[in-house]
């Protein structure tokens, strides 16, 4: 479906179960993966049994993930969003994950801080191994190893994500410890390759990230079967093409009520911006209206007491609140009425309400406001949101969530008529 580079569009067969078939181009690509797949969890089984060990002979704790956009923004959020999972925090007890994405050397200097390159090892996430901020990055964190542990320790203390195994040698990689993905994966919807199941695993362990897998592929499945009256992808597609082309509002709040989710919104700007962000249809003609949301986020109860006056007074907003049920952390203080997670969701529930239902004249009035401050008080509701309740927020839902978004925004790119 991607005509205009003459590429499938296949990132549904990066989680697909190991007996499905999918073709592009009259292949089945689902072997293809698994053989990676399998390299992948080897591979992290080795590095977290302590048996792959740095130049010095040290087991290897810390790993930097170097990659920009589709390589960066996707793997940070389900990272963050697990960080805080207990099952996953157990698993990854004792280690580190950064990433290194930007140019600027304060990020280098940020990512490496405090780390020991006796104990680092270095993913470099490249397609082509020719990306010009990930290249420079990688140049300089790989003269970070050498100065401390010489020539030698650049195979030990390096890997690479890419499909250019000549490049990969060139740069010193040993290409065995390279892992490739394929032409039909976008860059933005690469977390579910070894872009994002490499570095996860080497945190986490591989099982929690089948989870993450299979919680994507729950939904591919959904999207897949399921009518459209039920389907959740095509339902929130066309609420967003109401909103967007009809009603003329242009942007998108994203209000995860879970500070686990906090790269969530950076990760779909990305997503939806990027693959939706077009002007011209598929066939190359301008488009007659308005296509493409304009994405932004913070995690309640922040975005509260920062954008809110805009959405609930100001401009018209349509926004995603995203609530769980059972909290990753959950505390119960003494003495309080409610437990700290009751009174997130508790705002979790009055905001959709307040947005509905706004706040009359009527109201102020009966509630003895003075009449100079009612036009200020006064909120006008029937603004429109939609709300998720997720059950648990575990390695599971994390994978579901993405798939959500992902299609979302292809329904929305079909019905635009442009290429996402």
């Amino acid at each position: 479906i991607n005509s205009t580079e003459n590429r499938s569009v296949l990132h549904v067969a990066l989680r697909a179960p190991r007996d499905a078939v999918i073709h592009s181009d009259g292949v089945n690509v689902v072997p293809e993966v698994w053989a990676v797949i399998d390299k992948i969890k080897q591979f992290s089984e080795t590095f977290r049994s302590g048996s792959w060990v740095g130049a010095t002979g040290k087991p290897l704790t810390n790993v930097v993930s170097v990659g920009i956009g589709g390589s960066f923004l996707g793997p940070l959020f389900v990272h963050t969003a697990l960080q805080t999972d207990p099952e996953a925090a157990e698993s990854a007890k004792g280690r580190q994950l950064r990433f290194l994405a930007n140019v600027d050397p304060v990020d280098v200097a940020r990512s490496i801080k405090n780390l020991d390159p006796e104990t680092t090892l270095v993913v470099i996430v490249s397609k082509t191994f020719t990306t010009a901020e990930t290249m420079l990055n990688a140049r300089t964190i790989k003269e970070w190893i050498v100065s401390s542990l010489g020539h030698q320790a650049v195979s030990k203390h390096m890997i690479a994500v890419s499909t250019n195994l000549k490049l990969v040698k060139e740069f010193g990689i040993d290409p065995n410890n390279a892992f490739g993905f394929w032409d039909w994966v976008g860059g933005r919807y690469s977390v579910c390759s070894a872009v994002g199941v490499l570095p996860l695993s080497l945190q986490y362990g591989f099982p929690i990230v089948q989870k993450f897998l299979e919680g994507a592929s729950s939904i591919d499945n959904h999207f897949r079967t399921s009518s459209f009256e039920k389907n959740l992808p095509v339902l929130l597609g066309l609420l967003s093409v109401w909103n967007v082309s009809f009603l003329g509002y242009p942007a998108r709040a994203i209000l995860p009520y879970s500070q686990a989710l906090e790269k969530l919104a950076p990760h779909i700007q990305q997503l939806s911006m990027e693959s939706n962000g077009k002007g011209v249809s598929i066939d190359g003609v301008r488009l007659p209206y308005e296509a493409g949301e304009i994405d932004f986020g913070e995690p309640g109860t922040n975005g509260q007491h920062s954008f809110y006056q805009l959405i609930h007074q100001g401009r018209v907003i349509p926004c995603d609140f995203i609530g769980v049920i059972k909290s990753q952390q959950p505390v119960y203080l003494k003495g309080e009425t409610v437990s700290n997670h009751d009174e997130l969701m508790s705002n979790f529930f009055a905001q959709p309400d307040a947005l509905a239902y706004g706040k009359t004249p009527e109201q102020l009035r009966s509630e003895n406001v003075s009449e100079n401050l009612i036009p200020h008080k006064t909120f006008q509701g029937n603004r429109p949101s939609l709300s998720f309740l997720l059950s648990s927020l575990s390695a599971y839902e994390i994978g579901q969530l993405l798939a959500i978004y992902e299609h979302r925004i292809a329904v929305q790119g079909f019905i635009w008529g442009i290429n996402s």
